[in-house]
């Protein structure tokens, strides 16, 4: 079997700016590398992909360490540990955090809930809505949506879940970033383009981390929940990636990380167009190349596993 171990933030969260933003604490990542090379074998992408071409056969406890986003603790913090481990990590970057320097939504909404108790954000949230709908935009009332998208997962209560999702894509584009933006004004402190210029790695970093060894993939370009675009749009950001990243991949034969694992049967059949050879969802359990999806392989969270929990031990069929 494969385990797919899937990272966001790793970084000293104790000294850091955003305390609560949800991430691994360095010490823990350090304690969990060491888990992980004691108890697996920890794998290259490069031997995933010949192990799919049926060119070589993985060891029988694989694992496959994968990065999303580019943060800069990519860069600073992950790096040097995997370095100084002898191993390597995937790492899959929006082309919009690097290429615009723009903070994407997904981290406007991440720090907005680091920075705000959800007991003071969900009204605030529901009074924006209430103010945007029926001016230029129409869509469900509150409760209506309250009652569709409002459903806890294993890490989020379903307060944070519903605000997750309406910022994320249930309401109108322009209507989530003009809410997401005062919110963030209103509770993060400091601007977009300053968090911007300190969250992302740089195409100079990137750089770094290809000729250190690392992998380097595709995670679209403005981090869209892709299965939810039109096909227009869905290609569109998918090209737009793979023009900004074609210094660091092969266009004949690269990896997709599906942002949010959002995809359908359209996205699938473009990237596979395109040249893509892997993809990966964030589903939960164990792969089995021998029957998986190419396409669809799916993850474990990093919180899946020591010291954390064992929680990956009951999901490995």
């Amino acid at each position: 079997m494969l385990y797919i171990v899937m990272y966001h933030y790793v970084r000293d969260l104790k000294h850091s700016r955003y305390p609560n933003i949800k991430g691994m604490d360095i010490e823990l990542f350090r304690q969990q590398i060491a888990f992980l090379k004691a108890s697996f074998s920890v794998v290259r992408t490069e031997e995933v992909l010949a192990a799919l071409d049926g060119q070589i056969t993985l060891p029988e406890n694989a694992v496959l360490l994968t990065f999303d986003d580019g943060y800069i603790d990519n860069f600073t913090y992950v790096m040097p540990i995997l370095e100084e481990e002898k191993v390597q990590g995937s790492f899959f970057i929006p082309g919009k955090s690097f290429e615009a320097h723009s903070l994407l939504d997904v981290n406007k909404i991440h720090y907005i809930l680091a920075a705000a108790d959800i007991r003071r954000l969900l009204p605030d949230v529901f009074e924006r809505m209430n103010f945007y709908r029926g001016r230029e935009y129409d869509y469900p009332s509150n409760e209506e949506l309250f009652e569709e998208y409002a459903v806890a997962n294993r890490f989020d209560s379903k307060e944070t879940i519903f605000v997750k999702r309406m910022l994320q894509t249930a309401l109108p584009e322009r209507v989530r970033n003009l809410i997401s933006s005062d919110l963030f004004e209103r509770y993060v402190g400091v601007s977009e383009e300053v968090l911007a210029y300190e969250l992302y790695m740089s195409r100079e970093q990137i750089r770094t981390m290809k000729r250190h060894g690392m992998y380097i993939g595709i995670h679209g370009y403005d981090h869209y929940w892709l299965g939810n675009l039109s096909r227009q749009q869905m290609q569109e950001d998918i090209s737009k990636a793979l023009d900004v990243m074609d210094e660091f991949i092969d266009t004949k034969g690269w990896v997709m990380n599906y942002p949010y694992g959002s995809h359908n049967k359209d996205v699938v059949e473009y990237i596979q167009q395109r040249g893509c050879r892997m993809g990966m969802t964030t589903e939960v359990r164990a792969v089995d190349l021998a029957i998986e999806d190419r396409y669809l392989l799916p993850r474990f969270d990093c919180n899946d596993f020591p010291p954390k929990s064992e929680n990956y031990r009951g999901n490995n069929k």
